[in-house]
């Protein structure tokens, strides 16, 4: 991951999947209500198609063993690459596999409802154990992630708690909304701030003043260093910063999905009131009153 692209596209793809899951949970919560509502850890794909609902799944998988090879793999060399860092970025993606295999073969396996039961309760589990597993090895990561560089993996590491309390939580609150839209929501934080990291840390021009790459090169291949002990608090005070906005930004993009977001889901029947004689309601005395309720067409 030592590299800008190592961070780009992880946190791109975090914040799509974060986006994806914060606006189904959001239209799922409106479209059962709070009584039917109940959080899920992927969300089946809307198409005519029915190989492409398990689509998330699908590119879980993809991505993550795409991930791996990339991580042990020495392109252009083609000769495998075991040190303990990319050893550890490795297994980060091998626990989302596992999650997303065990998630497919869960559906599969299961009635039409797999969010339900047993088995849902497991699959959120092991969701919870993938941030768990990644806030581990981010923690005893074996690179020396000292400096601003390790000031910004320590702020990783709080994003990375939060997802990890939050989808435990689900496990025992599974129909509670504000769990799981901020679940999801700290998701699409935890792909934004890959991004910031990868731009701040990995492209020369975006370096802060005061600071430069350690090994001087183009590429940026390692650790950002600062020349002096006033320039390090300034570029952490800017840090704080870039991340509280950042989480400003999620909290406004989650406000207004939560706000504009239309389940388009509730249709009305006509129900006939009967009477305490027996008799249906009238309005002239004649012809029947019908009183409308409106029913979700899935509960």
């Amino acid at each position: 991951m030592g590299t800008f692209l190592g961070h780009f596209v992880p946190g791109l793809a975090f914040a799509i999947l974060g986006m994806w899951h914060t606006l189904n949970t959001i239209k799922a919560y409106k479209l059962k209500g709070a009584s039917g509502f109940r959080s899920a850890t992927w969300f089946p794909f809307p198409s005519p198609l029915p190989g492409l609902k398990h689509l998330e799944l699908y590119l879980l998988l993809a991505f993550s063993a795409l991930a791996i090879v990339d991580q042990l793999v020495d392109l252009p060399l083609l000769a495998l690459s075991l040190q303990p860092d990319t050893l550890e970025h490795a297994t980060m993606y091998l626990h989302l596999g596992v999650y997303a295999s065990v998630a497919l073969a869960a559906d599969v396996a299961s009635s039409p409802s797999p969010h339900h039961g047993a088995l849902g309760d497991v699959v959120t589990a092991l969701a919870a154990s993938v941030f768990g597993q990644e806030l581990f090895l981010l923690r005893l990561h074996s690179a020396d992630h000292v400096g601003l560089e390790g000031h910004y993996h320590w702020l990783m590491q709080l994003v990375v708690t939060a997802s990890l309390v939050l989808t435990s939580a689900t496990v025992v609150l599974p129909r509670s909304f504000p769990v799981a839209v901020v679940r999801s929501a700290s998701v699409l934080f935890q792909g934004l701030w890959f991004v910031v990291m990868g731009f701040v840390l990995w492209v020369p021009s975006l370096v802060p003043t005061g600071c430069h790459g350690a090994e001087g090169s183009a590429a940026m291949h390692s650790a950002v260093a600062c020349s002096t002990k006033e320039a390090t608090r300034r570029t952490m005070a800017m840090a704080n910063l870039q991340f509280s906005w950042v989480l400003a930004a999620v909290w406004v993009v989650t406000a207004y999905m939560c706000l504009r977001v239309d389940g388009r889901c509730m249709e009305y029947v006509q129900i006939q009131a009967p009477r305490a004689d027996g008799r249906v309601l009238t309005v002239d005395g004649d012809s029947s009153q019908k009183r409308v309720f409106p029913v979700s067409e899935h509960v």
